[in-house]
């Protein structure tokens, strides 16, 4: 035990809205009956992240006596959540079409009989609306946000595009949502080494690409990335 700042929530402020928990990188605060409590203290890491995320002011600092932040503890709980979220999305009893999974298209292309093409999907789920936020596909990944229509335009797209990355696609008009917040977890959550927007060069393509850049800069990371768009007679526009 030490002497440190840490944090301290009052109870009786408390509102029970869980802003603080969401924001509480290390996962140092969980709800218990309705209220939010600092339910591990040797993850809190005294920076304060969840103080401006509370509606009531429900939150402060104090300087008393407390474990020591434990950062292995806190990278580890991290990793276990990752792999629960994936067991979740789709685990035994979870829809098969969620049931999270590594795929390893084989680079060895020998076997393939002459004029037949290979899968280079590297995972599955692949609809951003389905993909967990954090997978361990995810890690070291070099991603590929495209939308549904440019694998039928675009005859090549296996093997220019998806061989080597991860793949996670979807339509904002169909879908009728804003994937900026799930592309932002994505690739503010996970290592992502560089990012590839493949796009039609119909307008309404413009809001995938447009969720995309607001992820990349709502991620806090610089990581490389570039936009593809395709026409719809299968061409590259340069």
């Amino acid at each position: 035990m030490v002497i440190r700042k840490i944090i301290r929530i009052d109870e009786d402020k408390c509102n029970g809205c869980g802003l603080c928990a969401g924001a509480c990188h290390e996962g140092a605060i969980d709800m218990v009956d309705g209220k939010a409590k600092l339910v591990r203290e040797n993850f809190c890491d005294g920076f304060g992240d969840c103080l401006p995320e509370c509606p009531t002011g429900a939150i402060s600092f104090e300087q008393r006596e407390a474990p020591e932040y434990d950062e292995k503890a806190v990278q580890e709980a991290k990793e276990k959540s990752k792999m629960d979220a994936v067991n979740h999305a789709g685990g035994e009893g979870g829809c098969p079409g969620r049931r999270a999974a590594r795929l390893q298209p084989s680079a060895d292309t020998s076997f393939v009989p002459s004029g037949r093409v290979v899968s280079r999907l590297g995972q599955w789920p692949c609809q951003i609306k389905l993909v967990p936020e954090r997978a361990p596909f995810f890690d070291g990944a070099k991603l590929l946000i495209a939308a549904d229509c440019t694998a039928f335009a675009y005859a090549n797209m296996h093997e220019e595009f998806m061989r080597g990355r991860i793949t996670i696609i979807g339509c904002p008009k169909l879908d009728a949502v804003d994937y900026s917040e799930k592309l932002t977890a994505i690739i503010r959550d996970n290592d992502i080494k560089s990012v590839t927007i493949a796009r039609m060069e119909v307008p309404c393509c413009g809001a995938l690409q447009r969720a995309a850049e607001s992820a990349l800069k709502g991620s806090g990371k610089f990581i490389p990335w570039q936009v593809v768009t395709i026409t719809r007679d299968g061409k590259i526009l340069e």
